[in-house]
């Protein structure tokens, strides 16, 4: 990353300071080229362990590696000089411990430039996130549904009972003193995300969890209507459909090489 795009890169400290101010517009990226048309309008980009669903076709975000996470940050990376860049800390990458998770998360800072990491857990991971805040590596944390936990909880939405409500607010508030700078806040019921949002003085960012949090992310496939399964979650507005545009544009081209309408002249490689 060149020392201009640092400069105006959004940091750590701009976002930290939206809390209760202007929302935060954060999504998905894994790519260069959609990077680079999101890096204008939007503050954040999470290079998410979701690629291993929407990109590489996997059933759960389970089977991501930290190679696969550095190669896709590294493309957003090169191609954003504006919105700031979290990764993702994939399973298996940092739960053994603080130490654990240090080293993972220096690799990813080291070999792609991203200004931050995320991870998932709340007070059981206080002790990671505050060492890794300790050592200079931002932490964005992410509580409610916890998808690298999908083996023994699922998918579904977290604090529908309010007897869970008072587990997910110390989660909230435990991330935060442990140092992290945002919290996402994944599929949860109104009442439990505004009381989430008025208890924690960093930007709650949702994704399924109502507009009573400082921003919302979105898993950027489901938004634009890409799909390999055609599933979008209920949440979820779909602002494109991508799928109908490129089934539609692949049969043109495909009955355009079945007449041997091949490339016209201004296309056609000129002798010398």
């Amino acid at each position: 990353m060149s020392a201009q795009s640092s400069q105006t890169r959004l940091s750590v400290s701009r976002i930290r300071a939206r809390k209760g101010g202007e929302p935060l517009v954060c999504l998905t990226a894994y790519s260069a080229p959609i990077a680079k048309l999101m890096d204008a309008h939007v503050d954040i980009i999470l290079v998410g362990d979701s690629a291993g669903m929407v990109v590489h076709g996997h059933e759960n975000t389970l089977p991501v590696s930290l190679d696969a996470m550095i190669m896709h940050a590294q493309a957003v990376v090169r191609a954003t000089k504006h919105a700031l860049v979290v990764v993702d800390l994939p399973f298996g990458s940092y739960e053994a411990g603080p130490e654990h998770a240090f080293t993972s998360a220096a690799r990813i800072l080291k070999e792609t430039g991203a200004t931050a990491v995320k991870l998932e857990g709340g007070q059981t991971m206080a002790a990671s996130i505050a060492f890794l805040t300790a050592r200079g590596v931002p932490v964005m944390g992410h509580i409610g549904l916890q998808p690298q936990s999908v083996q023994q909880n699922g998918y579904r939405a977290a604090g529908r009972r309010p007897e869970d409500w008072d587990r997910l607010k110390s989660d909230a508030v435990a991330v935060e003193e442990a140092g992290a700078f945002s919290i996402v806040l994944e599929a949860t019921v109104e009442p439990l995300a505004e009381q989430v949002a008025a208890l924690t003085k960093v930007p709650l960012i949702g994704i399924g969890a109502t507009a009573k949090c400082d921003g919302q992310i979105l898993v950027v496939d489901d938004m634009l209507g890409l799909s390999a399964t055609g599933h979008t979650p209920s949440f979820v507005k779909k602002y494109a459909d991508l799928n109908g545009v490129i089934e539609t544009a692949v049969k043109a081209y495909a009955a355009d090489v079945k007449a041997r309408r091949f490339p016209g002249p201004e296309h056609t490689i000129k002798p010398l």
